[in-house]
């Protein structure tokens, strides 16, 4: 290579590098706004500021892996990776407690267990029947998984978040992926079709209208913990749907 093409390559290595910083600035107030509303149904002591530095790392990710020919809008996509790689930091973390986790089984396998047995989707009072509890103690017990659903978001949205099946087929989407990407999507419109209607509508308004559980509060006249609470149950019901679907695949 001549001194004079390894000098334009060196330009234009510059000039790429620029317009990727450009666009790191452009898409900063998206890595704010993503984490700021992951970061409201965290525990207290994850604050808000820890989630900037690897949503940022999962911007320049996107715009280092970003293939328009796919026919994704690079905002979705980049939302998808700076989420991921939030994600992953809250994994490493470990911040979820080992009695959430037995919470949030004890609560799955009394829906199991009620949805064989009955044939239909459980009511709360039969839920905390089955576990042996009061309706007031379930209450407080789905109150207490807030947050942790995060972790298992990836695993159970099709659109806007990256599911187990995207990631295995990431690289090459053959007509096998494709069959089971699209069977996974019908399971899980069919788990969101069976929710009450409020929680239809909580789940509606905070993945597909972007809402924070405050505004959805709002809209809604209930509390903001009311709507945690809400969230928090529906996210278990789609988690024991799709744990059924892994387990057949």
């Amino acid at each position: 290579m001549s001194v004079c093409a390894k000098r334009y390559k060196n330009i234009s290595d510059i000039e790429e590098e620029k317009s990727r910083q450009e666009l790191i600035l452009k898409y900063a107030p998206l890595v704010k706004q993503i984490a700021e509303g992951m970061a409201i149904r965290l525990p207290p002591n994850i604050c808000q500021e820890e989630l900037i530095g690897p949503g940022t790392m999962g911007l320049y990710d996107a715009l280092n892996k970003f293939d328009q020919k796919k026919g994704v809008k690079f905002r979705t996509y980049a939302k998808s990776r700076i989420r991921g790689a939030i994600l992953d930091e809250l994994r490493k973390m470990d911040w979820v407690s080992e009695s959430v986790r037995r919470d949030i089984r004890k609560i799955e396998n009394a829906i199991r267990t009620l949805e064989s047995r009955l044939g239909r989707e459980a009511e709360d009072s039969e839920i905390a029947e089955e576990i042996g509890i009061s309706i007031e103690s379930y209450h407080r017990m789905t109150s207490r998984v807030r947050g942790a659903d995060l972790l298992s978001l990836d695993e159970i949205m099709p659109d806007g978040f990256t599911t187990k099946l995207s990631k295995q087929a990431s690289n090459v989407l053959s007509p096998f992926n494709e069959l089971q990407k699209k069977e996974l999507k019908g399971i899980v419109s069919k788990g969101l079709s069976k929710l009450k209607e409020k929680e239809q509508l909580v789940m509606s308004l905070y993945y597909y209208e972007e809402l924070t559980l405050k505004e959805i509060a709002s809209v809604l006249d209930l509390t903001e913990s009311r709507i945690s609470q809400i969230h928090s149950k529906a996210i278990i019901k789609l988690r024991v749907k799709l744990k059924s679907y892994y387990k057949k695949g």
